[in-house]
């Protein structure tokens, strides 16, 4: 054989796998331009995202003040609330207080009552009703006790307006305590 045969055989099996490796590459090739047509898509996408996104930053921006200003006037609702509750409590501790006192009262009063003598007592327990007791419609009746006295005081002074210094809220914590009995 022949040099140039064999160079010719040579020469075949080399075409032959370029030929091989040609085909491979062009495959790979077909699978990255495919891949890069995605990729452009992919980024076409996030760029329209991305608009999106930018667009919705100003409208939650509007949504986050206009629930800010609504939180705040809730808040400023609720301390103006809270300062009212507060009044009305301190004042119902004073009418607490002054209940509390006509009643230490009205006890001491009892008691020296009925360190009086028994037909003074009698007396006393046979007059004519007067004062809150008849304010209320009500006759004090023999033997009621000092608290009692006070509580039909204060209801009575609840019931008819006859404490013109008192305002509404004392008022209805008056006839809050006397539903309570």
């Amino acid at each position: 054989m022949d040099w140039k045969v064999l160079l010719d055989i040579v020469v075949s099996v080399l075409m032959v796998a370029t030929i091989a490796y040609a085909t491979r590459l062009n495959s790979r090739l077909a699978a990255l331009r495919k891949n890069r047509d995605d990729l452009a898509r992919t980024i076409i996408g996030f760029n329209e995202a991305t608009l999106r996104a930018e667009s919705s930053i100003p409208k939650l921006r509007k949504a986050a003040d206009e629930a800010g200003h609504s939180l705040q006037e809730r808040v400023e609702k609720a301390q103006s609330l809270r300062d009212d509750l507060a009044f009305m409590i301190e004042r119902a501790d004073t009418m607490a207080n002054r209940l509390e006192n006509a009643v230490r009262s009205a006890r001491a009063e009892g008691t020296t009552r009925s360190g009086a003598s028994g037909a003074e007592a009698a007396a006393a327990s046979r007059a004519p009703a007067s004062g809150p007791a008849m304010a209320s419609g009500r006759p004090a009746a023999p033997g009621r006790s000092a608290q009692q006295a006070a509580v039909a005081q204060a209801s009575a002074t609840a019931e008819y307006g006859l404490d013109d210094e008192r305002s509404e809220a004392e008022r209805e914590l008056l006839r809050a305590l006397q539903a309570m009995r």
